[in-house]
């Protein structure tokens, strides 16, 4: 799913620092993530169905998180070059 995903967003030219691929970086990261915290949640509870819950829902808000704090740090980044370029 994810190589067919990096084919198409090769195919268009869309570099590493885009949109998309932040997007993308952040579900395969959260993928990895949350099955570490379901796994600690269920060693902590002893409750696979607790875990799951807690897994569940920190998917979607580490997300989005994930997908801001890439934004801003390219923000960061294009601004320093700017003002190098500038000054």
């Amino acid at each position: 799913m994810l190589d067919t995903l990096f084919a198409k967003t090769n195919r268009r030219n869309i570099s590493s620092n885009s949109h998309v691929m932040s997007l993308v970086k952040g579900i395969s990261w959260r993928i990895v993530g949350s099955i570490d915290t379901i796994l600690i949640a269920w060693l902590v509870t002893g409750q696979i169905h607790m875990a799951v819950s807690i897994g569940s829902v920190e998917i979607f808000t580490k997300i989005a998180l994930y997908y801001l704090h890439d934004r801003a740090w390219e923000k960061i980044i294009k601004n320093k070059n700017k003002n190098e370029h500038a000054g």
